[in-house]
């Protein structure tokens, strides 16, 4: 019977250590940690908040870390996820934290992906919101998510100027990889 018992315990003991193991790490200590990070390699942080039902947060991973780009974001920038967002199901995938830090960075009626350049002290250098032709002031309904249009793409290469050492044609490179992710043109009735 004790010996039962005890494998009972051990049991119980190793099923909590997985369980605690699997447990998300706070948006406070991702922040905290990618912060840390940036600092000791002299980078940018590019936060993205993202869901696991997100196409468009998918595009925008595999461009960053397509081959053809991947090196030369690495060397500008620590990419940090926050998951936000998710289906009552998969509430269990969510950092904690996150959408008060999805919040905090104004970003909480922006759809997703919705990203941030920061600085390893925090501060917001850039984010996905575009303004509108003509306007001074994006607002949430601006969000460009993951850049795919010429025009979501020069902004993006916009953002990368002001915050990387990436030269021009390195910008170049990244500009092209990013405009795969338009959506093929629909085709017009009665054409072939």
């Amino acid at each position: 019977m004790k010996i039962s018992h005890l494998i009972t315990a051990l049991f119980m003991l190793t099923g909590s250590a997985a369980i605690a193991q699997t447990a998300l790490p706070t948006a406070e200590t991702v922040l905290k940690d990618v912060y840390t990070q940036a600092a000791k390699e002299n980078k940018k942080v590019l936060l993205m908040f993202h869901a696991s039902w997100c196409g468009w947060c998918k595009k925008m991973d595999a461009s960053l870390n397509d081959p053809s780009i991947s090196k030369m974001i690495n060397a500008n920038y620590v990419i940090a996820h926050l998951d936000v967002m998710e289906q009552p199901a998969k509430a269990n995938l969510e950092n904690p934290g996150g959408m008060d830090a999805m919040k905090k960075f104004g970003g909480e009626k922006s759809g997703l992906p919705f990203w941030l350049v920061l600085d390893a002290k925090g501060n917001v250098l850039a984010n996905s919101l575009m303004p509108k032709d003509g306007a001074t002031i994006a607002t949430p309904e601006d969000n460009v998510g993951c850049p795919a249009s010429d025009k979501e793409v020069a902004f993006f290469d916009g953002i990368l100027k002001k915050t990387s050492n990436l030269k021009a044609e390195e910008i170049a490179v990244i500009h092209k990889r990013f405009l795969l992710n338009q959506p093929p043109p629909t085709p017009v009735k009665g054409t072939n």
